[in-house]
């Protein structure tokens, strides 16, 4: 019995999650019976598709044992200066070069965070701070403050934002986009499962040195690392901006908890050495349903970032509560037994 309901739960607590989000998705339909909708779940779809993003980077820091808070400060970087670039070029060249020059711009601002964390092995979370600041700091400075509306966008980009793949009566439509974000999901899911590469971030996670010692390069694996997630952030910016329909360089920096908070609900440890992209793809969910739908049940709206800090702290806690009871167990084993007496 103990078996079955193991393997229900899954090694990330994902059947947990699937319940929680079964439990909530049956409080909203009760509150307003038009939650059971096709517009509701194509807007549902629609705004997880950013922040799954976002959080499949975050998901691959968690794993490697690191805490990255610049993700969105490089993803609206990156996304802003590929824009504005195209704009003051003068040529449209389509929405693939837009997606290429940001995300080779992430990658380089990536590449910064890896180099200072994997070369002098400072804290992730203090660099990551630091870089968040400068990136914006440079963002606003010296490649532009201004808000590029949809008018001034590239035509491409801004056909691309109008792009459908279904459309239904009421105004839901369920947006193009779905598509690259879905093989984007994949791709990191299977990086992850099947390639050393991601076996390799599981193992920095669990223990540096256990993995520097059984001759996994943990500097250069953490730089290509951080490479990636940049890339990732990048193309998150690009999307924003897209279903958005506007450039904004103000935006997007100041919502790190949701996507943070919603990777380790999906079960990824902050400890490192654990995490999975379904898990991640249902806590994404599950923020998204609370902070779209929470007014449904008759809470304020201004309760939406507590209520994500509630689920981000019993995350933690869990987590916590889990590790400890390992750790008891492991010593409970490696305890040598009591000799028996030897009766004469």
């Amino acid at each position: 019995m103990s078996g079955t309901l193991a393997r229900l739960r899954g090694p990330n607590n994902e059947g947990l999650l699937v319940a929680v989000i079964l439990v909530v998705v049956v409080a909203m339909a009760f509150a307003s019976p038009a939650f059971f909708t096709a517009s509701t779940f194509f807007a549902l779809v629609r705004s997880s598709m950013v922040p799954l993003i976002f959080a499949l980077g975050v998901l691959l820091v968690l794993i490697s044992g690191g805490i990255d808070v610049s993700f969105l400060a490089i993803g609206i970087f990156a996304a802003y200066a590929s824009v504005k670039w195209a704009i003051e070029g003068g040529t449209d060249q389509g929405p693939l070069l837009v997606f290429a020059i940001a995300m080779a711009v992430g990658a380089l601002l990536g590449l910064l965070n890896g180099v200072v964390i994997a070369r002098f092995r400072l804290p992730t979370l203090i660099v990551t701070l630091g870089t968040q600041s400068i990136f914006k700091g440079i963002l606003i400075a010296y490649v532009g403050s201004a808000y590029i509306s949809a008018a001034r966008l590239p035509a491409s980009v801004n056909d691309l934002s109008r792009a459908h793949l279904v459309d239904v009566r009421g105004g839901g439509y369920l947006h193009f986009m779905i598509v690259p974000v879905a093989i984007v999901t994949v791709l990191v899911a299977l990086l992850l499962r099947r390639t050393l590469f991601g076996r390799s971030i599981y193992a920095i996670g669990g223990d540096t040195e256990a993995a520097r010692r059984v001759g996994i390069r943990v500097v250069r694996t953490q730089i290509i690392l951080y490479v990636l997630v940049g890339a990732l952030a990048a193309f998150g910016g690009v999307l924003h901006v897209i279903l958005g329909r506007n450039a904004n360089p103000q935006s997007l920096v100041g919502t790190e908890l949701d996507i943070i908070a919603a990777v380790v609900l999906g079960g990824a440890s902050i400890f490192g050495g654990r995490g999975s992209v379904l898990g991640t793809v249902l806590g994404v969910v599950l923020v998204q349903l609370i902070n779209n739908n929470l007014v449904l049940l008759g809470i304020p709206s201004t309760w939406q970032r507590a209520a994500v800090g509630v689920l981000l702290l019993l995350g933690v806690g869990i987590q916590a509560v889990a590790a400890g009871r390992a750790r008891r167990r492991t010593v409970a084993v490696d305890e040598p037994a009591e000799p028996k007496e030897v009766l004469a």
